[in-house]
């Protein structure tokens, strides 16, 4: 089985992708090959997307003692060379322009029905673990309001601090009320908001905006009518809040026919400029969640959504 990459190969040629604050265009970068088992090594020389960019990071970064200090110390020099402006725990997000979202199989759930907290593992293009992120309710909010429910979700760097925390609240499932519909809230630190995904009004298209802390719209982002995979990848295109040009996407990749019957389990992925400001990289992360919720999560015996209608 290949090694875990994103994305899959798509029939479309490479769209230019804009280089985030700046006007000019660069070669959006294409990558091969599917996404595979997550405990699969990659093979031998699989780096795709950063010929052109400083070596990836092979680590998720956090605080290190000084030689002979105690273990909890850390290292003066660690504290200065923290980027300005990045909330901690996401520093590894400055470096990389690809997520790789995988949603972690609940045998209790697969077996007889009974929704759980979704548990998600957050990596990087080459597999290697990043962050955890677990959804937090209450078991009658979950098995009562289905994909619709309300929650916390905590992510969690690899050294257990939570460095993002997404707020849902409940809303309602249709466009026809176009006063409710779906939002989602992002902090990071925990308690600090960095942005917002509110749902746009359209009759039969997903549209979400993507906004800043103070619910100024700074991208778009655009599903199709039917979200739908059938035996293939569905794509949300990231676009400036005042061009059509893509700049990135968010896809729900093909899992396989075993999982996508029988298990509510997804793997998605997420591309964005490599300079984006790393606080929009993090509610991107929350847009993903959200995209998951609405329509690729199935409660008991009901059937995934597929529309801004179901």
């Amino acid at each position: 089985m290949s090694a875990p990459g994103y994305p899959g190969p798509y029939n479309n040629p490479p769209y230019p992708m804009a280089q985030y604050g700046d006007k000019s265009v660069a070669p959006y970068p294409a990558h091969h090959g599917g996404y595979g088992d997550p405990h699969q090594a990659p093979p031998p020389g699989f780096n795709p997307g950063y010929n052109q960019g400083p070596p990836p990071v092979m680590y998720q970064p956090g605080p290190v003692p000084e030689y002979g200090a105690h273990p909890g110390a850390i290292a003066p020099a660690m504290a200065a060379a923290a980027p300005i402006g990045v909330p901690p725990g996401l520093e590894y997000l400055t470096q990389i322009d690809q997520i790789l979202i995988h949603q972690k199989v609940e045998l209790l759930e697969a077996f007889i029905g009974f929704e759980t907290n979704n548990q998600y593992e957050i990596k990087n293009s080459l597999g290697q673990k990043i962050y955890n992120a677990k959804e937090k309710n209450d078991c009658c909010t979950r098995n009562c309001c289905g994909s619709l429910r309300s929650f916390d979700m905590k992510i969690k760097d690899t050294m257990d601090r939570e460095v993002i925390r997404i707020i849902r609240p409940f809303r309602c499932v249709s466009c026809w009320f176009p006063c409710c519909l779906q939002e989602m809230e992002v902090q990071a630190p925990p308690g600090t908001t960095i942005g917002y995904i509110k749902q746009d009004w359209h009759p039969c298209l997903p549209k979400f905006s993507i906004q800043g802390p103070n619910k100024e719209t700074l991208l778009k982002l655009d599903g199709p009518c039917f979200a739908c995979n059938c035996c293939g990848d569905v794509n949300f295109e990231l676009k400036s809040k005042d061009s059509d040009k893509p700049v990135g996407r968010i896809s729900k990749q093909w899992s396989g026919l075993l999982k996508e019957v029988f298990t509510d389990t997804d793997n998605f992925g997420i591309q964005f400029p490599l300079d984006m400001d790393v606080k929009l990289k993090a509610v991107l992360m929350g847009a993903c969640f959200l995209i998951d919720f609405m329509f690729f999560e199935k409660v008991g015996e009901a059937n995934q959504r597929s529309s801004v209608f179901s």
